[in-house]
């Protein structure tokens, strides 16, 4: 508890602001590591690009267990941050007492809705990116089999796996779909060795694409897809480069952006509260077209793909939300 303690200490000491008017900004990752190339990453580059544009520091703080949730973020809004983001559903019962404590503390959580007067809850419509991340596996699957990795089995990641699966079967509506998650704890997602395991299962089932949604753990089911010569697709971050060429995409979820507006929103003094629900149409959630994987996706998959995004946005094709109702319909 004492190196806990000494820790945060130094975190907050990272920075003095410059001008007493300044905000002192905080942002808290989530299980998993900073550099987890995926979710912990973007939330990390928002913050990154907040500080390069504005000069303005940032303090961060890497939690290694569930019982520092509340202690990190009292001692941040203790400490004068102002706004604290915090990366990650699992901090919403920490937030709620914090928040009803420090009521003239603004923050922001993602991928969880927490009700009170001084947070901005921010979540995505996770199943329209990955409807279309889908529609690609099915179009370049040539064993009419992909697979979906999971980390914890929670209606969050279902949004991506049934969403996924309801753009595979909208490419090739005979396609066979294998599923699995990594586990029933945090720990599902940071466990790339099990996450290569299962893709490697599936693969040996007949699948040649297979979609993570599982933080961290994907690293090893992008590797693992790589090793056999078949294709991965990334979440949140756009993984493309760690595999060239054996990537075939990433859905990208902005959380960059999340953590980005949040900051300068409070700089600017235009800090809101409530929901905010990003998809396609807020341009929340996408699809990542790079160098990396450009010679993957013909003109054919883009096309098809491109006119999907557009039908969901103008709402002529209703991707199922897996949070409202947990009965995937594919």
């Amino acid at each position: 508890m004492n190196r806990f303690i000494i820790g945060l200490l130094a975190a907050t000491a990272l920075t003095v602001p410059a001008m007493a008017d300044e905000i002192r900004p905080g942002l808290l990752f989530d299980l998993g590591g900073k550099f987890d190339k995926s979710f912990n990453e973007a939330s990390y580059e928002g913050a990154e690009l907040f500080k390069n544009e504005t000069g303005i520091e940032y303090v961060e703080f890497e939690i290694s267990n569930e019982a520092q949730r509340e202690q990190a973020l009292r001692r941040f809004a203790e400490d004068g941050r102002n706004p604290i983001v915090m990366a990650g559903f699992s901090w919403a019962s920490a937030l709620e007492p914090v928040a009803q404590d420090y009521p003239e503390v603004d923050f922001a959580i993602i991928d969880m809705v927490v009700d009170q007067p001084n947070v901005r809850s921010i979540v995505f419509k996770e199943q329209e990116g990955s409807y279309l991340v889908g529609m690609l596996a099915g179009m370049k699957s040539e064993t009419g089999t992909v697979g979906f990795v999971g980390g914890m089995e929670i209606p969050l990641i279902g949004k991506f796996e049934c969403g996924y699966i309801g753009g595979v079967m909208a490419a090739d509506e005979g396609a066979t779909v294998i599923r699995n998650y990594t586990g029933d704890t945090p720990a599902a997602w940071n466990d790339p060795t099990r996450g290569g395991e299962i893709t490697r299962s599936q693969i040996e089932q007949g699948a040649d694409v297979v979609y993570h949604a599982a933080g961290g753990t994907g690293v090893g089911v992008l590797q693992a897809a790589a090793d056999a010569g078949k294709f991965g697709i990334g979440v949140d971050s756009n993984q493309n480069h760690l595999h060239p060429g054996s990537v075939l995409t990433s859905m990208l979820k902005r959380v960059d952006v999340a953590v980005y507006e949040a900051f300068m929103d409070a700089h600017n003094g235009d800090f809101s509260y409530g929901i905010q629900n990003l998809g396609l149409a807020e341009d929340g959630v996408g699809y990542a077209l790079d160098e990396h994987n450009e010679d993957l996706i013909t003109a054919e998959m883009r096309e098809a793909v491109e006119a999907a995004k557009a039908a969901i946005i103008a709402g002529e094709i209703q991707v199922h939300d897996f949070s409202t109702d947990n009965n995937c319909p594919y």
